[in-house]
């Protein structure tokens, strides 16, 4: 009796001084030179590529070729299908693709598939002109953003998978590298790729130059290709075969709600109430962005050094500070942060609309607007990754990101008649208001007990 009370306490002291010991600092970097880091490095490259070309840099290329902001507004709507990937999630979690899963597994099978699929839309949306048939640029459009989402899908449950709870901040923040490095190439790649593709001369929108742009991005797919192509199926854990099409359903569909909802009984609607709306801010606003550049007068290279490059290393630096921030001092600590100056960056592009055609302004509003973006977006990654069950991990993940987006997507498709009927600066502060419910639903969402 005395012996198993004495192990009973060295193994509650162990457990205790276990609690207690964080990683150093050198240790804490040093997981991002991990290989299950720098391969989500690439993928995240892969996964950022298609995202700016249907939506920030299409919006550029449609306001160029004299496209109302209305109608802008209203495409935006193409990115739905992020807000809706929940719908097949679970045919991507669970179903096998003929031949290709069984030579590259689950995960990494659905993941080449989808790129196929963005590279076909790249190139479908290159060899149409928007001034002359917009049309066919939204199919294109509807087919990219649907392959990335599937990727999106596939990639969340790959990451999830790779390594274990501690690292999954790391993974994020190196996520969220490679994403931003490619939203650089997407974003300021296409702009100086479409400025000098140009032809000299002719002050006239031409398409020539957007379309050699376009399939260049197309190209640029490949590098995420190879990427899946070289790297080991996560260990994940086997599905037990369904007796019948009833029971694949209800295990495919049903029990990844049902396994949320058991865990986290009522207090699911505020963790879901906070997903739903964590973002709304950044996403509202993001879809004027472009087209205010271009009413403002920035050239090509202006917003492809500043907003594309420039603003996206400082995404990068925000990104990074969150991984470690929310290693260090906790992730709800950081979330909150990041709500707080998420809703309050957007008061300075209201500020940036007074300046007209100022570059030193926007180069200041950019780094704080990115910075804030990198902080939170680290910390969210790594918040809804804490939410899932690894039984269900790319049907768990693919509904909290589609919450993400839902409502704050459908209310940016009026974005462009808010601002045709009040301007850019009455919209900027109210994209800023968005935000200010997120803070109570941070604080309260902090007091939920992990099951």
């Amino acid at each position: 009796m005395t012996q198993g009370c004495a192990y009973y306490s060295r193994m509650t002291s162990s457990a205790s001084d276990t609690r207690q010991i964080k990683p150093s600092w050198i240790a804490t970097f040093k997981v991002y030179l991990e290989p299950p880091t720098v391969r989500m490095l690439l993928l995240g490259f892969s996964a950022g590529l298609p995202l700016l070309l249907v939506l920030g840099t299409l919006s550029f290329w449609l306001r160029e070729a004299g496209i109302d902001r209305t109608t802008i507004g209203y495409l935006s709507w193409v990115g739905l299908a992020y807000a809706f990937k929940w719908a097949w999630a679970p045919l991507v979690d669970r179903m096998p693709i003929p031949l290709l899963t069984r030579w590259l597994g689950r995960r990494r099978s659905w993941l080449l598939l989808a790129q196929l699929a963005v590279m076909v839309g790249l190139v479908a949306m290159s060899f149409n002109d928007p001034r002359v048939a917009l049309q066919p640029v939204v199919w294109g459009a509807l087919a990219v953003a649907f392959g990335s989402a599937t990727q999106d899908i596939a990639l969340d449950a790959f990451r999830i998978e790779s390594a274990n709870t501690d690292r999954q901040a790391a993974l994020a923040a190196a996520y969220q590298t490679g994403y931003r490095l490619a939203m650089i190439w997407a974003g300021a790649g296409v702009l100086w790729i479409a400025a000098r593709a140009e032809v000299a001369g002719v002050a006239d929108y031409q398409h020539g130059a957007w379309q050699t742009a376009y399939l260049v991005m197309a190209a640029s797919m490949l590098l995420g290709m190879l990427t899946v192509l070289l790297s080991p199926e996560p260990h994940h854990r086997p599905m037990p075969t369904p007796k019948n099409a009833l029971e694949w359903l209800h295990g495919a569909l049903v029990e990844p709600f049902a396994d949320f909802l058991r865990r986290y009984g009522k207090q699911a609607l505020l963790i879901l109430g906070l997903i739903a709306i964590y973002r709304i801010s950044d996403v509202v606003m993001g879809i004027m962005a472009n087209p205010f550049y271009v009413d403002m007068g920035y050239t090509k290279d202006e917003v492809a050094a500043v907003t594309k490059i420039y603003g996206v290393i400082m995404t990068l630096a925000g990104a990074f500070v969150g991984g470690v921030l929310s290693m260090r001092l906790g992730v709800m600590r950081v979330l909150m942060l990041g709500a707080i100056l998420s809703a309050a960056s957007n008061l300075l592009f209201a500020w940036l609309g007074t300046r007209g055609h100022d570059v030193t302004a926007l180069i200041f509003v950019i780094s704080a607007d990115n910075l804030s973006s990198g902080i939170a977006s680290a910390a969210f990654i790594a918040y809804l990754s804490s939410l899932t069950n690894l039984n269900y991990s790319a049907t768990q993940y693919a509904i909290f990101s589609s919450m993400m987006l839902l409502a704050p997507k459908f209310l940016a498709g009026y974005s462009g008649r808010y601002v045709d009927a009040f301007g850019y600066q009455y919209f900027f502060v109210a994209t800023a208001t968005l935000g200010v419910p997120v803070l109570l639903l941070v604080w309260l969402a902090g007091r939920v007990k992990s099951p």
